[in-house]
């Protein structure tokens, strides 16, 4: 039996450490190989040519670098992109590049599937079908063709963040760490449900942005739509969120997928106003995304910027996001990779 190589791709700087000890390499060689996989995103260990040529040729029998090419992608009218790209056990996942003038967004996916269950969620309807390691995440970003493009990366694709937080963690550490890409924080935004206990951990460990998936002030309201409330409730949430700093460098966002006549109502407006209130954070309104079989419909636009109004003007900083690769159903709460590989 063939035995499966090892990637590259996914270590830090103490797990290539290890490699070079394996190998019979020189201390120093971590630091070679970190550069060639990440910075220098090489595809193949024959690539790393300051390695010698024995070196390459002894490491490249037990390990791989471990990246993949898309092996689909669709364009929309819009400039969105959606790529396919698959991962280490035979799958495959979807990754969205969303360029705006000199801003350039990659939403990269953590799961194939999800467990959350989302009424209004087609990735949810995937069902869960397996963790992503820190090397399918990271495949995303280095192997996305408008690599050179990327400002900034959500995790907001396919899948629940801090469901699989060990590996969405190490990959946020990736692409801070010096040794590997060395971006700012600044320009990572991880998006979850809310999760006992991955809440307060990601809170405690991580610098980058946060946003909670809200859709909802009420708990039975939030029940009927994402059964992730029963573990834990919004009102939990906001409480927790509440013992950490928000007002200076992370930065807080509650995204809403506004359902004409069910989470628009002025009563509900009035109790999301309330929930937030003098808590540091912004409001990012959402407009449905129809999915079949669903009994939701989106509020209308001229109802959403009464939405954004109202919060604004009760102190809630609110915006509507502007949709994006829905005609390639890329858009928020699209994605899904079933039956695609």
């Amino acid at each position: 039996m063939t035995q499966t190589k090892d990637t590259l791709l996914g270590k830090d700087l103490d797990a290539m450490r290890q490699v070079a000890a394996e190998m019979g390499m020189p201390r120093y060689a971590a630091g070679q190989l970190m550069r060639w996989v990440y910075a220098g995103r090489a595809t193949e260990i024959d690539e790393m040519t300051n390695v010698s040529k024995a070196m390459r040729e002894r490491l490249a029998e037990r390990y791989t670098v471990g990246r993949r090419a898309p092996i689909a992608e669709q364009r929309s009218a819009d400039g969105t992109v959606k790529y396919l790209f698959p991962t280490g056990d035979g799958q495959a996942v979807e990754t969205v590049f969303i360029p705006d003038d000199e801003r350039g967004t990659l939403c990269v996916s953590c799961q194939v599937g999800c467990k959350m269950g989302c009424a209004f969620c087609m990735t949810g309807r995937q069902g869960f079908h397996g963790h992503l390691t820190v090397c399918d995440i990271m495949n995303q970003v280095l192997s996305c063709p408008e690599f050179e493009r990327l400002t900034n990366i959500v995790f907001m694709g396919q899948g629940e963040p801090f469901d699989n937080l060990d590996a969405v963690l190490a990959a946020t550490r990736l692409l801070t760490d010096k040794e590997a890409l060395a971006w700012s924080p600044r320009r990572i935004t991880v998006s979850t449900v809310g999760l006992p206990r991955g809440l307060e951990r990601f809170c405690e460990e991580s610098e980058c942005h946060l946003a909670i998936s809200l859709h909802h002030p009420d708990h039975e309201g939030r029940m009927a739509m994402m059964p992730a409330e029963r573990a834990m409730p919004v009102a939990d949430i906001v409480e927790t969120l509440r013992r950490y700093d928000w007002a200076h460098q992370r930065r807080l966002t509650f995204e809403y997928i506004v359902f004409g006549g069910l989470n628009n109502l002025p009563a509900t407006q009035r109790q999301l106003a309330q929930l937030l209130r003098g808590l540091p954070c912004r409001v990012n309104l959402i407009r449905f995304h129809t999915i079949p079989d669903t009994p939701f419909h989106s509020a209308t636009e001229p109802e959403m910027e009464a939405m954004r109004d109202y919060l604004n003007a009760h102190g809630i900083i609110c915006t509507i996001r502007a949709s994006r690769g829905e005609d390639i159903l890329a858009a928020c709460g699209l994605l899904n990779s079933e039956n695609r590989v």
